[in-house]
């Protein structure tokens, strides 16, 4: 999605470029603060809307451009956070981050040169630890203020004095709102790095599922492992969490029984080897994991239509 011009403002203005050019990384910061693309790409075009609401004059009065927009996005996200939490109260069964599939996998027709070209807006969002399932997860226990403040300085490395004018704290203040939200990280245990061999685990996770091979699943499962599905209300989908590798692996042949015609296609998800379901080449779910030990400990499966259609509209391409 490109930014719109604002009505009668000439395109060629001094510093447009450079304002435009703001948007990946503004849309980056938002969907680590929000968690769901959508949220994001609306956040980040209120932030330009109140760019253009500006006068000439008014916007020349600015030093930094790209710093007043990303505290401008930063602080839209806040307010965004907090009424987040009131709605995911009243969410049906459990809501999960939204999940990004690779870059290189949002195929938009070919580049002169013969290669792929990734589309927007999973171009702009760079995939690296800290998009990955289980570390998003992670910044959903915390309070907004503490993510706010955790991203922007842990993530993406702004001072303290910096955040402190975003979030509207002390510098001190937001060094103890990042020490806690460190302290959730190392609690939840998240892996510092991509774990090894995930690939052919989630692999043969796959054959087993295929095979209707329910030893298999058990045995490829950490004994404590969890899986969580959202669907949103809008389809059907386990409103707890499934606790024990025998009750996920039974639940997963229950839907397979169910399931004829579904395809299970190997995807990157938010930077790790993830699985998508397909049915008559429509995405229907998209199932992210987590390793331990070389088992699979979690699974998040995602099945909200509403919160998968940026994978329908990739599948259509």
């Amino acid at each position: 999605m490109s930014t719109p011009a604002e009505p009668g403002r000439d395109r060629s203005e001094p510093g447009l470029s450079a304002i435009v050019g703001e948007r990946r990384q503004l849309t980056n910061v938002a969907y680590r603060l929000l968690g769901s693309l959508a949220e994001a790409e609306d956040a980040v075009q209120e932030t330009y809307a109140r760019w253009y609401a500006m006068s000439r004059p008014q916007q020349e009065a600015i030093e930094s451009p790209g710093a007043w927009l990303t505290t401008v996005a930063s602080r839209i996200c806040l307010d965004l956070l907090g009424s987040a939490r009131a709605r995911r109260e009243r969410y049906v069964g459990e809501w999960i981050p939204e999940p990004l599939p690779d870059r290189t996998e949002w195929i938009s027709g070919s580049a002169g040169d013969g290669r792929a070209e990734p589309a927007d807006p999973a171009d702009r969002v760079a995939l690296d630890e800290s998009v990955n399932m289980a570390f998003l997860v992670v910044l959903e226990s915390m309070t907004p203020a503490e993510r706010v403040v955790f991203i922007l300085h842990d993530v993406f490395r702004y001072p303290f004095a910096e955040v402190a004018e975003i979030v509207g704290r002390t510098s001190a203040a937001c060094r103890q709102l990042a020490s806690s939200a460190r302290r959730r990280i190392r609690a939840a245990r998240v892996p510092a790095a991509p774990t090894a061999g995930q690939a052919g685990l989630v692999r043969r996770f796959k054959e087993a599922w295929e095979a209707r091979d329910i030893k298999a699943l058990v045995d490829l499962l950490d004994p404590d492992a969890t899986m969580i599905a959202d669907g949103g209300g809008l389809v059907g989908a386990a409103l707890r969490p499934v606790e024990g590798s025998e009750r996920i692996a039974q639940y997963l042949m229950q839907i397979a029984g169910i399931a004829p015609g579904v395809t299970l296609l190997e995807r990157t998800v938010n930077g790790r080897p993830g699985l998508v379901a397909q049915h008559a080449g429509v995405t229907v779910t998209v199932a992210a994991f987590a390793l331990t030990s070389g088992r699979i400990t979690r699974i998040w499966a995602i099945r909200n239509p509403e919160r998968l259609r940026p994978w329908t509209e990739q599948g259509q391409s």
